[in-house]
């Protein structure tokens, strides 16, 4: 009898540990751009609370899908999104404000660019750096992948769109190069002298240089003043109704702790 009873409240500590230490895991896809930024905020926040928080770079368009077909809690999107995008059970929270960076190899001598030459460059009008003061170098345009929400929202503030039988449609030559993701961008113009690229400006580092756009340098300074036009919000989309954790975990981002973290690595916060 009393091994029995010994047995039985094994168990029950057993049980109680179990459901002490128990976790839930928040799911989050979506845009490349923020998911960079979402490691950090759900490394910090894993280090004091008990969820697991997984993030996957999927792009802005497939993050929205997500959230409204319910396969993740939570959304990234680092272009605007339109309501036609949404259900009534989801709902937008804007976490931060990101530059866009237009970027260039650090041995270009170009050091400042108009909003049309950056236009003209991205639909192929311009071809050679002779023409915007620079070498008489062809010049190779990288661009990111067609539902990238970086892509998405320099084509919208570079007026890069036209419409074709109703349908709006990029104005981006076919001729550009297409690399997925900040880090593909970065690479690329940091290895060829002669390219150009756009890439969120809290990915920007030493191994390239931000052009100034009319003058005005790409940082957190002149975009907070509305002088750096080339701007887009870093958006969460998350169900009306959340999980309780996933609600939790956009607490702690839009906290001042989760806010702090925002601006240490290049963001703008918001809160």
């Amino acid at each position: 009898m009393r091994n029995k009873l010994i047995t039985a409240l094994s168990i029950a500590s057993c049980l109680l540990a179990t459901n002490a230490y128990a976790s839930n895991t928040v799911t989050v896809s979506g845009s490349t751009s923020v998911s960079g930024i979402m490691e950090i905020l759900a490394e910090n926040y894993q280090s004091t609370h008990n969820d697991v928080v997984e993030v996957q770079s999927t792009g802005s368009s497939a993050g929205i899908r997500a959230v409204k077909e319910g396969t993740s809690m939570i959304g990234m999107s680092s272009r605007e999104v339109q309501d036609d995008e949404l259900n009534a059970d989801t709902k937008k929270v804007v976490m931060a404000q990101d530059g866009i960076a237009v970027a260039v190899n650090k041995a270009n001598a170009v050091q400042n660019l108009s909003i049309e030459q950056v236009k003209k460059i991205y639909s192929g009008e311009i071809k050679n750096w002779q023409e915007v003061g620079g070498a008489d170098q062809a010049i190779v345009a990288v661009t990111r992948e067609v539902g990238s929400g970086t892509r998405g929202a320099f084509e919208d503030i570079m007026g890069l769109t036209r419409k074709i039988n109703g349908v709006t449609v990029t104005a981006i030559s076919p001729r550009a190069q297409v690399a997925s993701g900040n880090g593909a961008i970065k690479t690329l113009v940091a290895n060829n002298v002669n390219a150009i690229g756009f890439i969120s400006l809290g990915s920007v580092d030493d191994s390239l240089t931000a052009l100034n756009i009319e003058g005005v340098a790409a940082n957190k300074a002149n975009i907070q003043a509305g002088h750096y036009e080339i701007a887009r919000p870093f958006i969460l989309l998350v169900n009306t109704d959340p999980a309780p954790e996933a609600q939790q975990f956009v607490d702690y981002i839009m906290s001042d702790a989760g806010q702090t973290i925002v601006a240490e690595h290049g963001y703008i916060e918001v809160n």
